[in-house]
């Protein structure tokens, strides 16, 4: 997923589980960091880059923060993991009893 793009719509973001996120994340502020210092350096060509840069972060922390409060949905594949998780947890105990 390419930083600062059309492609990267919050639609597009329901889509990715939290750790691609966070990924992603990470690379956006690296770019914002080296688009910074060429900025400082006056190296910059496009000064829209890091207005697009900003947004994508802020879009990304938007999404990570909906989804703790439950505002927006996990993706199915990062629900479904916790879930048979826990189901493995609690049959794990009534295993115990059973041989008991």
């Amino acid at each position: 997923m390419a930083i600062g793009s059309e492609n990267l719509t919050p639609e597009s973001l329901d889509k990715i589980e939290d750790s691609v996120l966070v990924e992603e994340l990470k690379k956006a502020k690296e770019e914002l960091f080296n688009l910074r210092f060429q900025s400082a350096t006056g190296q910059l060509e496009s000064h829209g880059r890091l207005r697009a840069v900003k947004r994508d972060i802020a879009r990304i922390y938007t999404i990570i923060r909906e989804r703790e409060l439950g505002i927006r949905a996990v993706p199915a594949a990062a629900a479904a993991a916790p879930a048979t998780k826990a189901k493995k947890a609690a049959a794990a105990p009534a295993a115990a009893t059973e041989e008991a």
